[in-house]
């Protein structure tokens, strides 16, 4: 332990660092909650990124018309509401005192505007647009979302915890956005963004919403009461897993979102520290192809991948103790009411065989895959390595690129041909309480230029996920999944690499974590 303490971090606190590097003060004391994320912040609109550390970051600040409980019931939070008989309007009432971080109110006008620029961002937004009919302002505190059909689709996205939440912001920031990223991080969530701090990749604070009055139903999920015990949230940036390890355990920090799975000995043996799974639903990995140029715009081609990585061996890569790990075929998670075993005998065991032959029938000419690797996420950079190896072995020509997270972040975006600066392959994760139907999970759309990064185009998918979106019964929606699936994984529009769960580790001065699929810091106290 000696030699861990020796290589602790105050020597990087003391230094002149730059964008890669920690930036932090000396050890916190009182009620400043020093946090190590997954990654560093440089993407900040989470309307338009599907980042999930831009999402953490929206969750602080700003707030939803709606929540979602752990038990997937959708829950007035900013507003409540109500449905007509016909259940073609929705009538949503402001709770009184909501105000913007700028001290004006937050209006009926404010949450119509925020609520056009969602849907003309993420990927329910097509959908939801062929029910809308139009809105009507009531009066300040009071609007209506007016439908041509009944359907449950407008609650359940305006509540999802998914990549892109209905994140309400005022009118003015959105109305001068235009199509580009907000400008302004102003929100009227339990935290404020304190601008002057903010070290893009590096540093980001928040500070307490003095004037944030929280619901009186308990915290559950992102429902309920979201109550904030401390003065300041830090998030800092520890790309090095070793260096955020000692600075736990010097108490230089107070939490580590996503502790290592091989130096958790480190902290289990100190009474000092805590390790806990925050999220008892876990995470998926999954990898996605770009349909639009070659090698993956050919159907064979993409199957031929699917059957070369085995799931069992990205989890042991990625994860290793098998406590934390499991295989599924589902893109909604298995363990959850839309889950099937469809496709599993082609993304599960791998197939090299079998991957070599369609190889062969669809006549590959040895175009170069772009994998991107990114070489700072603990929880996203072992995955590439072995998709790369598997692809190789069976017969792929691999061209594996390694930068940082948010590089990756913004390549993928990138829609220009692999040869000139896109890219063919990325792997990532998510939670899967965010991939439970069609709708929440972002991989899932697959409406050419507006589906997710990688732009896949099969219209199959987008008339059943209407027909998902029309269903009434629990049974309905499930065997409309099922066929979803089927699709999706014979058309390779996303391939699951498994499921896991990533234990947190914190100091014991920390209390009242709640057991949530975000990391948001409401309820938390600090002795």
């Amino acid at each position: 332990m000696k030699v861990l303490q020796s290589r602790g971090l105050k020597p990087v606190l003391q230094a002149v660092v730059s964008g890669a590097a920690l930036v932090a003060a000396a050890p916190v004391f009182g009620q400043t909650i020093t946090a190590v994320m997954h990654s560093g912040l440089r993407m900040m609109d989470p309307i338009q990124s599907t980042a999930f550390i831009t999402r953490e970051h929206g969750y602080m600040i700003y707030d939803t018309l709606v929540g979602m409980d752990s038990d997937f019931t959708v829950k007035p939070q900013m507003a409540d509401w109500s449905v007509s008989d016909d259940g073609k309007t929705y009538t949503f009432t402001l709770r009184d005192g909501l105000k913007w971080h700028d001290g004006t109110p937050v209006t009926a006008e404010d949450c119509v505007a925020s609520i056009k620029r969602w849907l003309d961002n993420d990927n329910t937004g097509p959908v939801i647009k062929d029910f809308l009919v139009g809105y009507n302002i009531v009066n300040d505190q009071v609007f209506e979302v007016q439908l041509n059909e009944p359907t449950s689709l407008l609650l359940d996205s305006l509540a999802k915890i998914s990549s892109r939440p209905a994140f309400m912001m005022p009118k003015r920031i959105v109305e001068a956005s235009g199509e580009k990223a907000v400008a302004e991080m102003i929100g009227s969530g339990p935290f404020k963004f304190v601008a002057s701090e903010f070290r893009p990749g590096v540093k980001v604070v928040y500070e307490k919403n003095t004037d944030y009055v929280p619901r009186s139903e308990p915290n559950d999920w992102t429902s309920g009461g979201k109550v904030v015990n401390v003065d300041k949230v830090e998030w800092v940036s520890m790309p090095d897993a070793m260096t955020a390890a000692n600075a736990l355990l010097n108490g230089e920090v107070d939490y580590i979102e996503h502790y290592p799975y091989d130096l958790l000995p480190l902290v289990q043996s100190n009474p000092d520290l805590v390790t806990k799974v925050i999220d008892p639903l876990g995470n998926w990995s999954y990898y996605r192809m770009n349909h639009l140029y070659p090698p993956f715009d050919n159907k064979l081609v993409r199957q031929a991948a699917m059957y070369a990585v085995s799931q069992e061996d990205v989890m042991k890569a990625l994860v290793g103790n098998p406590d934390y790990y499991s295989t599924c075929p589902s893109p909604f998670g298995c363990g959850t009411p839309n889950a099937s075993d469809s496709g599993k005998d082609m993304i599960v065991p791998g197939n090299i065989e079998k991957a070599k032959a369609l190889l062969a029938e669809a006549n590959y000419d040895g175009t170069p895959v772009v994998l991107l690797h990114p070489t700072d996420h603990v929880m996203a950079s072992p995955q590439p390595v072995v998709i790369a190896a598997a692809l190789r072995n069976a017969g792929f020509n691999v061209d594996m690129q390694s930068m940082d997270w948010q590089s990756v972040v913004s390549r993928r975006a990138n829609r220009s041909a692999p040869k000139d600066g896109g890219w063919g392959i990325f792997s990532t994760y998510g939670i899967i309480a965010a991939a439970v139907d069609p709708f929440a999970n972002t991989t899932i759309a697959a409406n050419g230029d507006k589906a997710w990064f990688g732009w896949p185009d099969v219209p199959a998918i987008e008339d059943l996920r209407v027909q998902y979106a029309k269903a009434v019964s629990k049974e309905e929606k499930q065997s409309i999944a099922a066929k979803i699936q089927e699709i999706v994984l014979d058309e390779g529009v996303i391939v699951p690499l498994g499921q896991f769960r990533t234990p947190a580790a914190y100091s014991t001065a920390l209390s009242d974590l709640p057991e949530a699929p975000i990391t948001a810091f409401w309820g938390v106290k600090k002795q």
